[in-house]
């Protein structure tokens, strides 16, 4: 069954707000930074695999800029908008090029959330050096490659889950160049 485009769209939305609640209501404080490590990268990683390049970097882009507003972190906002956007269509081209050569879904979703752990950690890496210079660009490092992995673990966990409802399996076969 083809998902119409207000299906998908509706999806979209529902996958922002869960980006956004999963960033928000999990915060593991981390010190120095004063940032936080969150599950909402588990979803940014699934919204590429599921919802292809446009509706997935989005999705993952908005939930994200959104938790920062929600949460009081207003310059980061715009650079997470970019970078959270950028690692969901990275995901859904490395996803699905993948599924030529390896079979397994949670080991291309484990491959998945190696490229979006390096675009996170270098993204506000390279933010973070403009922002506050070489000292707080480093003491961010450990924490997003924390948060990177925690995304990587918690993704290829759901992963099979989802792959398991039918609806999911259909917008993941949708979701092709």
């Amino acid at each position: 069954m083809k998902t119409s485009k207000i299906q998908k769209l509706t999806i979209a939305a529902l996958f922002a707000a869960l980006t956004c609640v999963a960033t928000m209501i999990i915060k593991i404080p981390t010190p120095g930074t004063g940032g936080y490590i969150h599950p909402g990268d588990a979803l940014v990683i699934l919204c590429g695999i599921f919802l292809g390049p446009i509706y997935g970097g989005l999705a993952a882009g908005l939930g994200s800029a959104l938790a920062d507003l929600l949460g009081g972190y207003f310059i980061y906002a715009p650079i997470t908008f970019i970078i959270k956007c950028l690692v969901a269509v990275i995901v859904f081209i490395v996803y699905h090029k993948l599924s030529v050569i390896i079979k397994p879904s949670v080991i291309r979703c484990i491959i998945c959330g190696v490229f979006s752990t390096s675009i996170v950690v270098s993204g506000y890496f390279l933010y973070e050096f403009f922002i506050s210079g070489t000292g707080g660009a480093i003491a961010s490092v450990p924490a997003n490659i924390i948060q990177g992995a925690s995304g990587l673990i918690i993704s290829s966990i759901l992963l099979p889950v989802l792959l398991k409802i039918p609806s999911f399996n259909n917008l993941k076969n949708e979701s092709k160049f």
